[in-house]
């Protein structure tokens, strides 16, 4: 018996593939499902999805509206921009390169998607085009971490699906463009398309042209192997694809595409680093002051306790210093100065800061600095003064050592003391600065710090008079190499600069400019009753009756301990605390000869006071900050304290005035030039250690330093090393850029202003007692 061969009908056949196929829609409907529902991979929660970029760098604005530089997290150094805000071209490129039909799409192109399956997957074409839209590329970016195999990133993609889906859901097309290219890491620390345009063009979103645009969204495809930078020829062939796509998809014309492939690729690069760019000390000053927290005693040892009882103050009364703790979000949290894209809008105005920045280059680097070399060439305990031992040299270098990081990390991994100093005196390739640019050189780390040593270091900063608006801050001569900020952490003895306060005292207690003294030696007792007699440096005139104003415009020290004994060292204690100079302070006789440590920027505002009238001004540094949206957090306002009167302001402002027509200052008009209405005060410190110059127009304040890093640093001659010389040309350089930039509006000409009142300084408004009293004083100095 032979058996039939059964068959499987047909309607079987079509049953289970049916059955397969519904199945597979059910596992894949399931499978998407687990997956949105954050079993199956990660899916970020409804919080993140409706605010996925979450940091956002904080912009530290000129006040001519310049970004000089950024805050940020690293790898997150991102501006946020506006979808309004970018160029066209732009968008068009970005749409015709990855995603044609991005507008007709709900977050997956099924049409590519099957397309790159087939062409990719099946017939391994690598010229078969991707699949993923630019909603797709945007949730890979937010939350897939880099893949280490092919099944990961298999893995990753339906995961991104589901996420470009919810994307779509929550966003509009131009957010989600717009979240894309706000994004997408551009290198060089240009983290999106801002600081992108930026770093390759000096541009600003809108204003990139058709080619730039192609350019930059080339690099999408990898930025690394697309560098402009380094791949230019590379780049150019990719940037015509885009071209052609641009063509292909209606944007530019055939001939608009032809001539713009065309052109060379033309950058122009600008590096983004903190330790770079205009106003390095002032961003970094500024950093500090908006992240500080509440001083808390203990975390001050006893030697820095008026530190701490500065930083309160400050915590106290300026609303700036601690801004990010003292200031909350909607949500409860403090700002982040890194990560909540704030707008900081500063009074640095940034043409005067870069003429601030090259009247440092331009008199340390191509005068002093060459003049303190020749000095030193043949001493043996050089940069260091000839007065130094070479024991104490070396017990100043040992100390620098200790303090590097080289050293630290070597005492980490055990090494004894001998080896670490063989490893300091073992020479090494290395880069050292110089003012002709940085050097590469070799070297021991020993000598690298005795020649870096060698350097002059300065602190500059110019105010306005009226709203205490700082316009230029200049913290030292490379914030690469010498980052310690000499305006406002650094503080020196000031020397002669404070003569200028005790004599304001001497006219608030009824002193006149025109009053004369003895010129002779002055002998004055202190509260040990220790007979204390300052050396003078000026022989002219011994013996004779001398003006007041004189003894000012000569910095005389006999001149100045002759008032120092007519009044008290509290009293003029009191008043530079009025002035705005901090603790410690000792009020002894000697401090009118300026011996106690004082800042620049507490200088630049105490001399605020004599072109404003007798009224002090506080720097502000800050305007306003916005965040990222443009919404106003907070405002800022000049402070302001009346100091002295104005009839003593008048006479101690008349005596500055001659100070630089016919005194210590003159040379700002010889050797400088400049002819405008000023007063000001060299200062030159014990052996010459620091030198000073603090002057002023009707509308401009500044003040500089100009010394070694360490006091036994400095000039053995005063040739040199005197306020006059080493620190008032910066400020006469400075000056004369700023007048010659019409733009700015401050001008040559402009006045003074004083109540006609006080017009004579020489007005006297004491009685008549003690006119006598003053005269018996000055004739017991004559016959003692």
């Amino acid at each position: 018996m032979i058996k039939k061969k059964t068959t499987i009908p047909a309607e079987k056949n079509i049953r289970r593939f049916w059955i397969a196929f519904a199945s597979l829609i059910v596992f894949v409907f399931l499978f998407f499902v687990l997956i949105a529902n954050g079993v199956i991979g990660y899916m970020p929660p409804v919080e993140d999805l409706e605010n996925p970029i979450s940091k956002y760098a904080s912009q530290v604005i000129s006040v001519d509206l310049k970004t000089m530089g950024t805050f940020a997290q690293s790898k997150e150094n991102r501006i946020y921009v506006n979808y309004n805000e970018l160029s066209p071209a732009l968008i068009q490129a970005l749409i015709a390169t990855e995603d044609a039909r991005f507008k007709d799409h709900s977050g997956i192109d099924t049409y590519a998607l099957l397309r790159a399956f087939v062409k990719r997957g099946l017939l391994f074409q690598k010229s078969g085009g991707g699949g993923s839209t630019i909603t797709q590329q945007l949730a890979k970016q937010l939350y897939s971490e880099h893949a280490q195999s092919v099944l990961e990133r298999l893995f990753q993609k339906p995961i991104e699906w589901v996420i470009a889906v919810q994307l779509e859901r929550y966003y509009t097309k131009e957010e989600i463009i717009n979240m894309y290219l706000n994004k997408f890491d551009f290198l060089y620390n240009a983290v999106g398309i801002q600081l992108a345009c930026w770093v390759y063009f000096g541009k600003l979103p809108k204003e990139v042209t058709v080619e730039e645009a192609a350019t930059l969204i080339g690099m999408c495809k990898n930025p690394s192997y697309y560098n402009p930078i380094r791949k230019a020829e590379r780049t150019v062939g990719r940037r015509n694809v885009v071209l052609d796509l641009m063509q292909a998809n209606h944007y530019i014309s055939k001939a608009e595409c032809d001539s713009l492939k065309a052109l060379p690729l033309v950058t122009h690069f600008n590096k983004i680093d903190h330790k770079e760019g205009i106003a390095p000390y002032f961003r970094e000053y500024l950093r500090l002051v908006m992240t500080a927290k509440k001083p808390n005693r203990s975390d001050y040892p006893e030697y820095n306790k008026y530190k701490y009882l500065e930083d309160s103050l400050s915590w106290a009364n300026n609303p700036l210093y601690g801004w990010c703790n003292k200031n909350k979000k909607s949500d409860g949290s403090n700002y982040n100065v890194y990560t909540d894209g704030l707008k900081i809008y500063t009074t640095i105005d940034s043409r005067m800061q870069i003429y601030a920045e090259e009247a440092v280059r331009e008199h340390l680097g191509g005068f002093l600095q060459p003049a303190f070399f020749k000095e030193k060439a043949k001493s043996p305990t050089a940069p260091f003064s000839r007065s130094v031992s070479q024991k104490d040299v070396d017990m100043i270098l040992e100390r620098a050592m200790k303090q590097t990081d080289r050293y630290r990390q070597l005492k980490k991994d055990g090494n004894s003391d001998g080896q670490i100093q063989r490893v300091f005196a073992t020479p090494v390739e290395m880069q050292v600065f110089s003012w002709e640019g940085v050097k590469d050189t070799i070297m021991s780390p020993m000598d690298s710090i005795r020649y870096m040593k060698s350097f002059l270091r300065t602190g500059f900063m110019a105010m306005d008079t009226h709203s205490g608006a700082v316009k230029a801050y200049v913290g030292g001569i490379n914030y690469q190499y010498f980052q310690y900020d000499m305006v406002n952490l650094g503080k020196r003895q000031i020397g002669s600069t404070i003569k200028p306060y005790l004599y304001s005292l001497a006219m608030e207690s009824g002193f006149t400019p025109c009053d004369e003294v003895l010129h002779v030696e002055q002998q004055l007792v202190t509260e040990t009753g220790q007979v204390w007699s300052p050396r003078n440096a000026n022989s002219a005139r011994i013996g004779e009756m001398v003006s007041i104003r004189w003894g000012l415009q000569n910095s005389d020290n006999w001149v100045t301990a002759y008032l120092m004994k007519q009044l008290t060292p509290y009293a003029l204690k009191r008043l530079l605390l009025s002035y705005g100079l901090s603790e410690p302070i000792d009020a002894v006789v000697s401090l009118c000869l300026g011996p106690c440590d004082v800042s620049v920027g507490e200088m630049v505002s105490g001399y605020s006071t004599f072109p404003n009238g007798g009224i002090r001004v506080e720097p502000v540094y800050v305007t306003r900050i916005e965040d990222r949206n443009g919404n106003v957090l907070d405002s800022f306002l000049p402070q302001m304290r009346e100091v002295i009167s104005e009839e003593a302001n008048a006479k101690t402002l008349s005596m500055l005035r001659s100070v630089m027509d016919g005194g210590t200052g003159s040379g700002m008009r010889g050797r400088q030039g400049i002819s405008a209405p000023m007063g000001g005060k060299t200062g030159t410190t014990q052996n010459n250690s620091d030198c000073w110059f603090m002057g002023f127009t009707p509308s401009l304040v500044g003040g500089c330093w100009v010394g070694g890093e360490d006091r036994s640093i400095h000039f053995n001659t005063m040739n040199e090393g005197q306020g006059a010389r080493a620190a008032l040309p910066v400020m006469g350089i400075f000056l004369k850029k700023v007048f010659a930039d019409t733009s700015l509006g401050y001008s040559p000409t402009e006045s003074f202003e004083v109540p006609g009142q006080y017009a004579d300084p020489c007005r006297s408004s004491r009685s008549s007692e003690e006119e006598l009293n003053i005269s018996q004083g000055v004739m017991d100095d004559l016959f003692n």
